[in-house]
């Protein structure tokens, strides 16, 4: 009679998990307890009008439930073509913009290939690119935190990548690339170049959709969680060649973009003037925050072109951000990313959630002698 081989153990099976897999670390953003002021996600400090809260809940019982939604949500890429002045087969629309972040990493990576990301950046396109791995050249910021474009169009064009990421304006600096510096990149690479959008709407410097015409590597990535305020409802979109968003296609998973999410752009993209009030809040009150900053004594300020500050005190970041957390005020520690090592990033709030930071930040740093850490 055969004997049962013992069953392997927990560490036994987890070595059959990729070592690109395991060598990451989960992305989880911390939510202490006691927090009234949150102000660490680039939010959108504002919800939907208790209005179109109603009206969404009565289109909610008009949705077939059983039914798998479209793979891709037509309605919603008609009206997303016709806010961008683009055909709907530009569109691929996904389940929040780091979804289709990941497609990336499917569709264009095969272990080894070349890959330009800056630094600082958003760091899911690392972990992605890793979980690829892919070949990654980085290219650090200018003094002023500014990508270097003559760096990375070099890179580019050296490493024959095929994969370049920019960010504009930039998470975590609030820095934007002016379209020359952008389409400096875009010429000088053979592969496809990402230029993600996710703070648009308050970029004076504008959109890139132009260069979609004349150069068919240009991927253009936004998201509806900043601008519109829709970060609960996971929606974000593809601009590109139609050629491009047919191969995207076949790397994605089915039916990411579920039937009441759509409803949901759908009615805030019905009403232009709501998003345009709610931009012009929150570029007043970055305005209002950047200023107020300003004027503390010992803190530095990076100008910013998005919906959140960076900035530096002479209190260690890390002491400094649990005294805000102790007064119920959450801000971002960038200490994550070396060229920030000492900076806390705020995102724009209300009047009174911006007032209540700048108060317990100057309560705060009478509190902390310079060089003290937790």
């Amino acid at each position: 009679m055969a004997v049962d081989a013992a069953p392997p153990s927990i560490d036994d099976l987890l070595q059959h998990i990729r070592p690109a897999v395991r060598e990451r670390s989960e992305y989880i953003v911390d939510m202490p307890e006691g927090i009234d002021v949150k102000l660490n996600q680039n939010e959108s400090p504002f919800d939907l009008p208790e209005g179109l809260k109603q009206e969404l809940l009565d289109a909610h019982t008009q949705v077939e439930m059983n039914r798998y939604p479209s793979e891709q949500p037509e309605a919603l890429r008609q009206a997303l073509a016709d806010y961008d002045g683009v055909d709907p087969d530009q569109i691929l629309v996904g389940n929040g913009s780091n979804e289709i972040t990941y497609t990336f990493g499917l569709a264009f990576l095969d272990p080894g290939d070349p890959v330009v990301l800056p630094r600082p950046m958003f760091s899911l396109y690392e972990k992605v690119m890793r979980l690829q791995e892919a070949a990654l050249t980085s290219v650090p910021p200018r003094d002023d935190l500014q990508f270097d474009a003559d760096a990375l169009a070099e890179a580019a064009r050296a490493t024959d990548a095929v994969l370049t990421i920019l960010t504009t304006p930039n998470n975590p600096t609030g820095l934007a690339m002016t379209l020359d510096e952008l389409e400096q990149v875009v010429t000088a690479s053979s592969g496809f170049v990402v230029i993600d959008e996710a703070y648009v709407e308050f970029n004076p410097e504008g959109t890139a959709i132009e260069l979609l015409e004349q150069h068919p590597n240009v991927l253009i990535l936004r998201t509806l969680s900043k601008g519109f305020g829709l970060a609960g409802a996971r929606l974000g979109y593809l601009l590109a060649h139609p050629a491009v968003v047919t191969e995207l296609m076949k790397a994605r998973l089915p039916f990411m973009v579920d039937r009441f999410a759509e409803q949901t752009a759908l009615a805030v993209l019905r009403r232009p003037s709501l998003i345009e009030d709610r931009v012009s809040r929150i570029q007043a009150s970055i305005t209002a925050l950047t200023e107020a900053l300003q004027a503390l004594d010992a803190v530095e300020v990076v100008p910013s072109q998005a919906n959140f500050v960076l900035f530096t005190t002479p209190a260690p970041a890390d002491a400094l951000q649990d005294r805000l957390a102790d007064r119920g005020v959450l801000v971002r520690n960038m200490g994550g990313y070396p060229e920030l090592e000492g900076y806390l990033r705020v995102s724009a709030g209300t009047e009174a959630e911006n007032n209540a930071f700048l108060a317990a930040l100057e309560m705060s740093l009478s509190e902390i002698p310079a060089g003290t850490s937790t």
